[in-house]
């Protein structure tokens, strides 16, 4: 469910508590009165926690796609590091002695590990575990109930 839908809920106001509609030409009683805000405020609350639900979603999917790319380049530097660097030592003892065709390919899988760990962690950094939106709307929900009551 996309998130703008919980923001354009409809509520409706031309109901009283009990869900029955009102005459335009009857007064409310204060009962009715605060039964539909007590309505609206239950509705309210209700939609800000779905919208927050729905944000927290979306950036837990993103976290997990993070991770999952964390994960596949381990796995991946891992197959690499044990076959590659096997085959790399035994053409570099052809040139140099064995151990140092040994440290010169441990040296190289170091640099290509640190280049994923970097980037899978800038990408972890552009997660928001914070419902920034939700945040927004129950700001603009508070001053919109203070300017109602002076």
């Amino acid at each position: 469910m996309a998130i703008s839908s919980f923001r354009n809920a409809t509520v409706r106001h031309d109901t009283g508590p009990s869900g029955s509609t009102r005459t335009p030409s009857a007064d409310p009683s204060v009962g009715e009165l605060v039964g539909e805000i007590s309505d609206d405020l239950a509705r309210l609350v209700r939609s800000e926690i779905d919208l927050a639900k729905a944000e927290i979603k979306e950036e837990a999917s993103r976290a997990g796609k993070a991770a999952g790319m964390l994960g596949g380049a381990g796995y991946a530097g891992h197959l690499v590091l044990l076959l590659g660097s096997l085959a790399a030592v035994f053409g570099l003892a052809h040139l140099v002695d064995l151990a140092w065709a040994a440290l010169i390919v441990t040296a190289f899988w170091a640099l290509v590990g640190a280049a994923l760990f970097l980037t899978g962690r800038k990408r972890m950094r552009d997660v928001h575990v914070k419902p920034e939106r939700t945040t927004e709307t129950l700001k603009e929900d508070a001053r919109w109930a203070r300017s109602r009551t002076n």
